[in-house]
């Protein structure tokens, strides 16, 4: 049961209008906190705030471009203004770059998606912990993947900015220790989700092709199944958690 696990405490989660950002911020409401749902589309963050609201939780929609350092801030203080403190922030925003070669793959793609997966991280993180710090604690969680540990033919770009997200949290777990601020990753494997639906054609599709065929476990995952390992690296129950990272990948990693 999520009830109760985040009582009186603040959440931002990046990349909250759809699919695992959703989960996670309807999970984290759930379990007691107010939510900031932050995204670069307002309308879908707007409309995982209302679907908060109507459970009788507490929420806030925020459009954020994390790429941008300023768009960032300007989130965090809304949030922090409105709430009146922040505990817990997950970087969950990213992009999907489309797969090619190094040496086919566009430089404007390729600064995107460290613009964001990357550098969306570092700005929210920079802008929260002040916050935290202020609050005498807390949780940030990057949200990687299980393509921080392998490798996978035509997405150099993602793989390579899931990865630095284990490096990053690592040093701001060390950096951060003497703050009570706990960072951590969490890694999932293939999810049924829309842009999974999208890369496949359907989510049918998806299954077959990648959650059938590649885990182990023999299904793509559920947004839900990872929004709880984010609760649980959000809240008390990790507490003797940092500078780790949570794979959650249906067996993918174990081949």
């Amino acid at each position: 049961m999520a009830a109760g696990r985040l009582e009186g405490k603040v959440a931002i989660v990046t990349g909250a209008g759809n699919g695992i950002g959703r989960a996670i911020a309807r999970c984290f409401a759930e379990a007691g906190a107010a939510v900031c749902c932050a995204d670069i589309d307002e309308a879908a963050a707007r409309a995982t705030a209302d679907q908060i609201e109507a459970a009788a939780g507490r929420a806030l929609a925020i459009r954020a471009d994390v790429s941008q350092s300023a768009s960032a801030r300007a989130a965090v203080e809304a949030a922090a203004a409105h709430f009146a403190r922040l505990d817990v922030l997950v970087n969950n925003a990213a992009v999907f770059p489309p797969k090619a070669g190094i040496d086919e793959l566009d430089e404007g793609t390729w600064d995107r998606a460290l613009a964001v997966n990357i550098g969306g991280a570092f700005h929210m993180s920079r802008h929260v912990i002040p916050h935290i710090r202020a609050a005498r604690g807390g949780s940030i969680v990057h949200v990687a993947s299980q393509m921080a540990r392998v490798g996978s033919a035509g997405d150099a770009a993602y793989c390579a900015t899931k990865a630095a997200l284990l490096g990053l949290a690592k040093a701001m777990a060390l950096d951060h220790a003497k703050d009570r601020i706990r960072v951590n990753t969490l890694s999932p494997g293939g999810i049924a989700t829309r842009q999974l639906a999208l890369e496949f054609g359907s989510l049918e599709a998806a299954e077959r092709e990648w959650g059938q065929a590649m885990h182990p476990i023999g299904r793509l995952g559920q947004p839900g199944e990872i929004a709880r390992a984010a609760l649980f690296l959000a809240s008390d129950e990790s507490s003797f958690m940092t500078g780790a990272d949570l794979v959650v990948d249906g067996g993918y990693t174990a081949q």
